[in-house]
């Protein structure tokens, strides 16, 4: 967590934005409000923002890699320039030149010619040039020591790159998001902190704003430095753990063996057990199948019984039709009766 206070970015004037007119609609969850006519940056989002910034750059500086700083406006490089030189870092404050880090070789390449004529002066070949040579290769040394004698010491393409006012370093930041490079910046309300890794919201016109920031950054940067350091001078202590790492792992190998070792008895007991219930199921099985047999036997013997019995039944049922006859027959009988009673009682009157 960074150190600074709500009170001491107000103090500084890092929630100044720009005009109404002026700002980037993704810069709309970074606003606190409007105020006659200028918007007004939340200053809880920029304390967060920036200890997040501050927790990656230590990691950074911890692993002994380089951060880029790029500040060419008026009221930052010499802000930049005077902090960063303290870290150690590499930084760019007079000018970008294209292609610093897309075409890192032929930058290297005029790094180089400043320390070829540094040589020269050393090893006595400057003596053997004439006026006019000494004069031309004097200029030639300054020109290249103001853009890259910054980043003299930055012999591989740097780890990350820091940004005062992306809109003003447009080519840094595209040539860094073109190589995949990690983006710290601090970005006003006029910008776009889409395009940034880390940003920080803040108000990167003015000295004091810049100045705030950039102290945590440095702190932050060298509080890496000092652990990287601290973790070099202390080896001794790391083997000594190294050793106690190791006959504690020992001893927990021999107690794993003899774990095993009881664990592989167990075992074999409970495998000898499970053979003889095993050996015992198979004898139940095969009195099961004896069983079975026999009742597949009763079965068989069931079903001839049924076979046999079923004819029988067949000739009852072929009797019933005779039934039906006798009792077709009943209402002739009662007709004959009733003739008769007719006939007798004629026979009366």
């Amino acid at each position: 967590m960074s150190k600074l206070s709500f009170d001491q970015l107000l103090d500084a004037g890092v929630h100044f934005g720009h005009l109404k007119r002026k700002w980037n609609p993704s810069m709309a969850p970074y606003i606190f409000e409007e105020k006659k006519g200028i918007h007004i940056i939340d200053l809880n989002k920029t304390l967060v923002h920036l200890d997040q910034a501050c927790a990656a750059m230590k990691q950074i500086a911890k692993s002994g890699k380089k951060v880029l700083f790029v500040a060419t406006k008026k009221q930052a490089k010499d802000i930049v320039a005077e902090k960063i030189m303290n870290v150690n870092m590499p930084f760019v404050t007079e000018r970008w030149s294209g292609g610093m880090l897309t075409n890192f070789q032929t930058t290297r390449k005029s790094i180089r010619k400043m320390t070829t004529i540094d040589k020269m002066k050393s090893d006595g070949t400057w003596d053997t040039l004439n006026k006019r040579e000494k004069l031309f290769k004097t200029r030639q040394r300054e020109k290249l020591e103001k853009t890259f004698g910054s980043i003299s010491d930055m012999t591989r393409q740097p780890a990350a790159v820091f940004i005062v006012d992306i809109l003003k370093e447009h080519i840094a930041l595209a040539e860094a998001r073109r190589l995949n490079i990690p983006t710290f910046a601090m970005v006003d309300t006029n910008s776009n902190p889409k395009l940034v890794d880390f940003p920080i919201p803040s108000n990167d016109d003015a000295s004091k704003s810049i100045s705030i920031i950039m102290d945590e950054i440095c702190q932050a940067i060298q509080e890496g430095l000092e652990e990287r350091k601290a973790m070099k001078d202390k080896p001794e202590k790391a083997k000594k753990e190294e050793t106690t790492d190791t006959t504690a792992e020992k001893a927990a190998k021999t107690e794993t063996a003899e774990v095993k070792e009881d664990t592989a008895a167990e075992v074999k007991e409970e495998a000898a057990e499970v053979k003889e219930v095993a050996a015992e199921v198979k004898e139940e099985a095969a009195e099961v199948k004896e069983e079975a047999a026999e009742v597949k036997e009763v079965a068989a013997e069931v079903k001839d019984e049924e076979t046999t019995k079923k004819p029988a039944a067949k000739k009852t049922t072929a009797k019933k039709p005779a039934a039906k006859k006798t009792a077709a027959k009943k209402p002739a009988t009662k007709k004959a009766a009733t003739k008769k009673e007719v006939a007798a009682e004629t026979d009366e009157k």
